[in-house]
């Protein structure tokens, strides 16, 4: 799964490295080293603009970084509460499930980041053998090697709330996204069994084509664990548990630890 990434570059560099247009209205964005659901995020979109009367110019697409709210509300919510159960979504069942059915046919984005954390459980050791009693949770942080900017495959939707007090307070809707999850493979596995469905740069355009729908065999094939040669560019490392908690947010946060602080230190050939 994924339930927190870094994201630190400003949406104007972004915007220039992902070939868009900065929609998010956001000058200086300040660097965000522990994202969280509900917040609200950057992500890449790709749609048809609109003509003067209104309907999309299906001639022409326009690429844009715009912000929106993690965490995807269908449009057939009630209330935008769902959206903060809804932060990731399969993406073997993203055809499937109502809630995400309509976004993965043409609504697809892209979440850029630094990398992303996860939680490696661990049992709990009995205070009689100098433990907590409490299960424990070792935090890593995983990126590319030589540090580019990820983009992890995601959806997004618009909200319109039907009446009432929601539409005093969401006026003009609410775009919510949620992120993509794949099988873990590799090194990767002995932290977690799911991961971000990781996108390379060339297959952005495949992805955000929102005419292209997932019975399209471009876009079918991307719905796939990494292949080990994606996989041989990361490195991950653990990082403190200061990240746990959301209100922490510091450049600190993506620091290694050292193995003494390590709750049974893993061996993967991505440590860095």
């Amino acid at each position: 799964m994924c339930g927190r990434y870094a994201s630190t570059k400003a949406p104007a560099d972004l915007a220039d490295e992902f070939h868009a247009v900065d929609a998010t209205q956001e000058s200086s964005q300040r660097p965000d080293y522990n994202v969280a659901p509900t917040k609200d995020i950057t992500v890449v979109v790709e749609r048809h603009p609109r003509d003067e009367s209104g309907e999309p110019d299906r001639d022409t697409t326009e690429r844009s970084l715009r912000t929106v709210r993690w965490g995807l509300v269908p449009f057939w919510a009630k209330d935008p509460s769902a959206g903060a159960r809804m932060v990731n979504a399969r993406s073997e069942t993203i055809t499937e499930k109502p809630a995400f059915r309509r976004a993965a046919a043409s609504r697809r984005c892209l979440f850029p980041m630094d990398g992303w954390y996860e939680w490696q459980r661990h049992d709990a050791v009995p205070k009689s053998q100098g433990g907590t009693g409490k299960p424990t949770k070792q935090p890593y942080f995983t990126h590319y090697a030589d540090d580019a900017t990820m983009a992890m495959a995601g959806l997004w939707e618009y909200w319109r709330p039907s009446g009432g007090e929601l539409a005093e307070k969401y006026p003009d809707g609410l775009v919510t996204a949620c992120v993509l999850t794949t099988e873990a493979v590799g090194p990767l596995a002995q932290v977690h069994d799911r991961m971000p469905l990781v996108l390379r740069p060339d297959d952005w355009s495949d992805w955000l084509d929102p005419d292209r729908d997932t019975g399209d065999d471009r876009v079918t094939r991307l719905l796939v664990p990494p292949t080990p040669e994606l996989v041989s560019t990361l490195e991950i490392r653990p990082v403190s548990p200061q990240v746990n908690n959301v209100r922490n947010n510091a450049p600190e946060l993506l620091d290694r630890i050292s193995d003494d602080r390590v709750t049974e230190p893993i061996q993967l050939d991505l440590l860095s």
